[in-house]
């Protein structure tokens, strides 16, 4: 029997948590062997401000996962969050190459590359370039454009970067506690393989991860990512209102936001601080559907997830400001694993797992964009039955 161990390894502000599963031929699931999770340090935002301190959290995050899967973790996938990541979309154009006139997958890689060069971005680094949409002598054509006959193909693609010194010290941090860094995704990426159903990136929604100190969204529709964004904003600022508005500590503000626990407060006052915050988070995330026009129009709704989307008044909130049917993910939607892990902040891991599992080229060729390119396409054809099947 053919086996495979993936890793997947998410650095987030608070947390870091890793992730090993093992694929076994002839199955389409991975089997969670082992979790691991430990306090980071040396984040803000998102990014690495001490690539030490930060390695000393990793370090300790992998040795409990090793320890409870019996794996010895030599080399993981990373996701990449932080206030840096960032979409733009740009246009490329190329004339088909064969006499016949037929679009061959090296048009389509030449067109991207068009595109990729209209972009005008410094410091910068490419981490996943997705094709949106095609057209073929200048009509929109539905699916891939390889084997159909025309003289020019014109290509709407959507370029995920982050500050390559960002990605440069994540790196380090993750190299320098003992493991390999074989692939990069976008945080978005790995989280919306398992988050998100085919029919609702089809419909058209909007994935929210509201992380401790920022909040990213990414927009699907037509079966592709469309549009990302990340805002320096998150729980942790909930929790400093509560702190402030009632005089209490930071424990006990954080206990009260997510009412596990109940103290002798006026609940109306505790109502009005969590909810302006929320108002604001929810204020910037319409304000950039209004700028790609999608304010209202996605009939597949909002899915929430992150450690911010405990608050109990988070679904009625996000209807109220963003006008789209809303649901917090929870891990009892994914029967597969809810046994296996603790809670829905882990699914950025298993994605991980499962993205990383696509590329077998070494360490260094994957943390360019090409390579995560061809991880994204391995993803968009064979994975999206996975979210499909373990979501309701």
């Amino acid at each position: 029997m053919s086996r495979h161990i993936s890793a997947g390894i998410d650095v987030g502000t608070y947390n870091t948590r890793v992730v090993v599963s093992e694929f076994i031929k002839g199955s389409q699931y991975p089997r969670i062997v082992g979790t691991g999770s430990g306090e980071s340090k040396g984040l803000r935002h998102g990014y690495i401000t001490n690539i030490d301190e930060s390695a000393k959290g990793i370090k300790r995050a992998v040795f409990e996962a090793e320890k409870i899967s019996g794996v010895k973790i030599k080399r993981a996938s990373i996701s990449i969050g932080g206030i840096s990541l960032s979409s733009e979309i740009s246009f490329g154009k190329t004339t088909i190459t064969r006499a016949d006139y037929e679009v061959t997958h090296l048009d389509v890689n030449k067109a991207i590359s068009e595109s990729e060069k209209k972009l005008q971005i410094i410091n910068k680094k490419i981490l996943h370039a997705i094709p949106i949409s095609y057209k073929l002598d200048g009509k929109e054509i539905l699916g891939k454009p390889e084997g159909m006959k025309g003289f020019n193909l014109e290509v709407k693609t959507l370029f995920i970067t982050c500050l390559e010194q960002h990605l440069d010290d994540l790196v380090s941090a993750v190299t320098n506690a003992g493991v390999e860094v074989t692939d990069v995704f976008a945080s978005p990426i790995a989280l919306g393989i398992i988050s998100l159903t085919d029919k609702q990136k089809i419909a058209g929604c909007i994935l929210v991860d509201i992380g401790a100190e920022t909040v990213s969204i990414a927009v699907f529709e037509n079966g592709n990512i469309v549009s990302m964004h990340v805002f320096s904003i998150g729980s942790t600022d909930i929790t400093h209102d509560i702190a402030l508005g009632l005089k209490i500590p930071l424990e006990e503000a954080e206990s009260l936001k997510t009412e596990n626990v109940v103290h002798e407060y006026p609940r109306k006052k505790l109502d009005q601080i969590i909810e302006a915050r929320l108002h604001d988070i929810f204020e910037l995330i319409d304000n950039h559907l209004k700028k790609i026009r999608r304010s209202g129009l996605l009939p597949a709704g909002v899915i929430i997830t992150g450690g911010g989307s405990k608050i109990a008044t988070i679904e009625e909130i996000s209807i109220q400001m963003l006008k789209l049917p809303t649901r917090v993910l929870a891990i009892e939607a994914m029967p597969l694993f809810k046994n296996k892990i603790k809670d829905i902040s882990w699914i950025t891991a298993i994605g991980l797992c499962i993205a990383g599992q696509s590329n077998n080229t070494n360490g260094n060729e994957t943390l360019r964009g090409i390579s995560i390119k061809r991880s994204f396409y391995w993803l968009k054809n064979a994975i999206e039955n996975i979210g499909k099947q373990m979501l309701p």
